[in-house]
């Protein structure tokens, strides 16, 4: 039995662009080497480039690729 007390679990916060909290998970398993703003510039540019490309927002394209990786 170990003497330490348990882990807390800290709550992930939403991003702060899209209020989406999967998108705060994807950043940050994007991010390397504790380079979180190099991260969020590197996704929001990808994000704009999507919005103007298809004309449609960003994180719903980013949603619909998710939900088309994800198994059935």
């Amino acid at each position: 039995m170990s003497r330490r007390k348990k882990a807390i679990k800290r709550p992930i916060l939403a991003d702060a662009r899209y209020e989406s909290q999967t998108v705060s998970k994807f950043i940050n398993n994007m991010m390397y080497a504790g380079k979180k703003s190099t991260a969020e510039r590197v996704f929001y540019e990808a994000m704009d480039l999507v919005e103007a490309r298809t004309s449609q927002s960003g994180v719903n394209v980013f949603k619909q690729a998710l939900a088309n990786l994800k198994p059935v």
